[in-house]
């Protein structure tokens, strides 16, 4: 079979103008990036009134085998336009870190692809350099305000801002800079992250407006002053300048699916790092252009979509219509502790066991948050006809729908099952949340950990639980949490396959987003600067000498 690139390379693009037109808008409403790409002005938004219905894409825990979420979603998204519904696809911007990691590309596989694939994987219409640019602005700001005097008492060993490059780079994660005499700033202790777990990223996709989101900057807590008082990018005049290098990147991005279908991809956090899913203002442009916008949340549906039910949808005032959960046989097996080697061996017993995750998952969506969901296996050509038939009876006997999908190979056709699943269970409910606002942040990580991960005791670290008093003693207890933890696991320990029960988890440390509007709450090993593997996917990657790109995946 070809290749993802090379499927998106032979594919025949419509005009980026003729993609609007379809959706209502005139050439004055988008701003042109090229033949293909199109920035839509934010404040439509504000103009028109949403009219769409959400869907929420989310997967079981990942794994290396494989679960196809953003495929999923792109070939949900042209199976319902295939079915006569008017349909937007809303998904996250890549990291250029994980495309030359280990992860590839994010703009879906094979036949259910956004395109023009290299341009969306690669520097795209340069928002998340434009979220750099603001993010380093302001630690600029910070160190220049010390070296002309330190009129604010900054503390430069309790500076908490760091800078960032959206490449995977372990080198970065924690530096000495300020040397080499007087004139060249104040020597001390810092680091970069990954631009993707930057907070201006969390506040650029969550905020409502770009007044909201200069209000926004301007809460970001930078570091503290020597008495122990918090000081902010307010206090250092930052916020106007950020939302200047950020004005246009607001804008949400049009783009198209390999079938001409309309997608606007737009922020992209990290879900084990940030709250993982694109910005609310494409979410609520797109539900007001069409009729069914399908949306996904980052990772297994404990962290995606618990963040984006739990933060997002608080702050969005959005609520999915339905949940999608994506399974996979061969990950599934994976959880069950199928050898590598033996993933396209056919066995229902590995399934069986592995298939504790894909219950947990569906219960949570269902039970706790109170969804309607349906289960979309996303098809290999190693399943067999006996593996797909325990996953239908599996989900029969819980009651919920289970289609198969074919999008990766069959492109809208393959999902149309999917499709006609997810509208039969389509319902408007209240929103129901895994804990209260107005509880305290210690039970707020109770109940994400108990309800939603079933751990039997969460334990604090005594620097955590210093951090938590601290910030609740700002004013800050009626935040939402937003949990940083391992993808691979609903415990924080990734060896923890399937449904683990009776685990204890540990908060490590606690990080106060005070322009986002959450407290990131940190336990296990997680990394806000990634590193690249042994073998980079940048070792693969090449370009000719026309220009064109290969390697791309």
């Amino acid at each position: 079979m070809k290749s993802d690139i090379q499927i998106a390379q032979e594919a025949t693009l419509a005009p980026i103008t003729s993609v609007a037109a379809k959706l209502g808008l005139s050439e004055d409403e988008i701003s042109l990036y090229g033949k293909y790409k199109a920035k839509i002005d934010h404040r439509l938004t504000a103009k028109k009134q949403p009219k769409g219905k959400l869907i929420l894409v989310t997967a079981i825990s990942p794994t290396p085998a494989g679960e196809g979420k953003t495929t999923t979603s792109v070939g949900l998204a042209d199976a319902l336009c295939a079915l006569g519904k008017s349909t937007m696809l809303c998904l996250r911007e890549p990291s250029l870190g994980p495309v030359f990691g280990v992860k590839g590309g994010a703009a879906g596989g094979g036949y259910a692809q956004v395109v023009p694939m290299e341009d969306i994987n690669l520097h795209f219409t340069g928002d998340l350099h434009a979220i750099g640019a603001a993010n380093n602005l302001l630690a600029a700001m910070i160190d220049n305000h010390i070296f002309q005097g330190n009129a604010l008492g900054i503390d430069p060993r309790r500076i908490t801002w760091k800078r960032c490059v959206d490449m995977n780079d372990r080198q970065l994660r924690f530096i000495t800079d300020g040397l080499g005499g007087k004139v060249n700033g104040t020597p001390r202790e810092d680091g970069f992250d990954i631009t993707v777990a930057s907070e201006v990223m969390a506040v650029f996709c969550l905020a409502t407006d770009l007044e909201d989101m200069k209000q926004r900057l301007a809460k970001i807590v930078v570091g503290y002053t020597y008495s122990g008082e918090p000081v902010t990018a307010g206090q250092l005049n930052a916020a106007g300048a950020m939302t200047a290098l950020l004005k246009d990147a607001f804008d949400p991005n049009l783009v198209q699916t390999l079938e001409g279908n309309p997608a606007i991809i737009h922020g992209g956090p990290f879900a084990n790092i940030a709250h993982g899913c694109n910005s609310a203002m494409a979410t609520k442009l797109s539900l007001a252009l069409a009729d069914y916008v399908v949306t996904e949340a980052g990772f297994g549906a404990d962290l995606g979509a618990e963040k984006f039910l739990d933060i997002k949808c608080r702050k969005a005032d959005i609520v999915p219509e339905a949940v999608v959960l994506v399974a996979t046989v061969r990950a599934l097996k994976h959880h069950g502790g199928c050898p590598k080697e033996e993933l396209s061996v056919p066995s229902v017993e590995y399934l069986k066991k592995g298939s504790d995750n894909l219950v947990r998952h569906i219960e949570n969506i269902r039970d706790v948050y109170k969804l309607p969901v349906c289960v979309a296996v996303n098809a290999f050509p190693t399943d067999s006809a006996e593996e797909h038939a325990y996953l239908t009876d599996l989900c029969k006997e819980m009651g919920v729908p289970c289609a198969l999908s074919e999008v990766f190979a069959k492109g809208s056709e393959g999902g149309k099952e999917l499709a006609n699943a997810v509208l039969s269970i389509m319902e408007k409910r209240e929103l129901t949340c895994a804990y209260p606002l107005e509880a305290s942040l210690t039970e707020k990580i109770d109940a994400v950990c108990k309800k939603v991960y079933r751990a039997a005791k969460v334990s604090y670290a005594p620097a955590a639980k210093k951090a938590l008093a601290e910030i609740e003693a700002m004013g800050y207890k009626e935040l939402p949490v937003c949990i940083a933890k391992t993808q691979y696991s609903f415990s924080d320990n990734a060896k923890l396959l399937a449904a683990p029960e009776g685990f204890e988890m540990t908060v490590r440390d606690v990080r106060l987003s005070a322009g986002a509007g959450f407290v990131v709450v940190i336990m296990g090993a997680i990394m806000t600067m990634p590193g690249l593997p042994k073998k980079p996917a940048a070792e693969g990657i090449d370009v000719d000498k026309d220009g064109r790109i290969t390697g791309l995946f």
